[in-house]
C-alpha cells in the first residue's frame, strides 16, 4: 500500500527577495521542509508568490533557486503531484514548470474533492470586496498585450524594474496585515457558501496564518508566509491542520 497519503499547502515564499531575511536561507529551509514531507505527500499545492518576481521569456527564465527547483524535480519524479498557483508577484508563469516538472499551473481558483471534502483554493489576490485598483492592474498585467510588451524589454532592465516594483508592493503589504473576522477573504468565503458548500477555503496572500470558521461545517485557512512563520497546512484524508516548520522556540 502506498505511503503517499497527505495533501500539503504552502504559500508566499517570495524567493528572490533578501529583505526580511536571506532568500538563500529561506530556500534552504524550504528544501528541508520538502525533504521532511516527501515520505507521505501525495499532492503539494504551492499557492502563489513562490517567487518575488517571475517572468518566462521564450528562452530565458530567472536565474537562481536551483536547490529548490531540484528538490521539486525530485519529488515530481517520485510521483508526487505538484500544483503551482500564480500569485500577484509571480503571475507570469507560462509553461516552463509544466514542461520541466510536470506541474499543473493554476491561474485563478482550483476546486478539488479529496477524502469526501470539498476545497476551494486560490492565492487570494483580486477576489472579495474592495482592492479595486489592484483588480484593474491584475487584468492589465495578465493581458497578452502586456506580456508581449514586457518580453520586448531586455531581461537585465526588465527584471530589475519589476523586482523593484515587487519589493515595494510586498513591503507595503507586510506593514498592513489583514486580521479578524471581517477581513476580505473570510467575507468572500461566506458569500461563496451562499451559493455552494465548501468544507475548506484555503488562501495565501495576506501573510497571516489563521483558521476561521466561516460556516457550521466550513473553514477558512490562510497559509501565512515563510519570512516569520514557516506555516503550511496539511490534510491527512480526514482533518486539516495548520502547522509550522522549524518554528523558533518562544522564550
Amino acid at each position: 500500500m502506498s505511503t503517499f497519503t497527505k495533501l500539503y499547502f504552502a504559500s508566499d515564499f517570495h524567493l528572490g527577495t533578501n529583505s526580511h531575511g536571506s532568500s538563500r536561507d529561506r530556500e534552504a529551509r524550504l528544501v528541508r521542509w520538502l525533504e521532511s514531507i516527501k515520505h507521505d505527500a501525495a499532492e503539494i499545492f504551492l499557492m502563489g508568490d513562490v517567487f518575488e518576481f517571475w517572468f518566462e521569456y521564450k528562452t530565458v527564465v530567472p536565474k537562481g533557486y536551483i536547490r529548490f527547483l531540484g528538490k521539486l524535480a525530485e519529488l515530481t519524479d517520485a510521483g508526487i503531484k505538484l500544483y503551482l498557483f500564480k500569485g500577484n508577484h509571480d503571475m507570469w508563469m507560462f509553461d516552463y514548470f509544466k514542461n520541466e516538472l510536470g506541474a499543473t499551473i493554476i491561474s485563478n481558483e482550483l476546486v478539488i474533492e479529496r477524502g469526501g471534502k470539498k476545497f476551494f483554493l486560490h492565492h487570494g489576490d483580486g477576489i472579495g470586496p474592495g482592492d479595486t485598483m489592484y483588480k484593474l492592474l491584475k487584468t492589465i498585467f495578465r493581458s497578452k498585450i502586456c506580456q508581449w510588451l514586457f518580453a520586448r524589454i531586455h531581461p537585465n532592465f526588465g527584471m530589475g524594474m519589476a523586482g523593484a516594483w515587487s519589493q515595494q508592493s510586498r513591503d507595503t503589504h507586510l506593514k498592513k496585515p489583514k486580521t479578524g473576522q471581517h477581513e476580505w477573504l473570510p467575507a468572500f468565503s461566506r458569500e461563496m457558501l451562499k451559493k455552494e458548500h465548501y468544507d475548506y477555503f484555503i488562501y495565501g496572500h495576506h501573510h497571516l496564518p489563521m483558521i476561521v470558521d466561516v460556516g457550521p461545517d466550513s473553514t477558512y485557512v490562510n497559509l501565512g508566509e515563510w519570512f516569520n512563520y514557516n506555516s503550511y497546512a496539511v490534510f491527512d484524508g480526514r482533518h486539516l491542520t495548520l502547522e509550522y516548520f522549524e518554528k523558533p522556540t518562544e522564550d
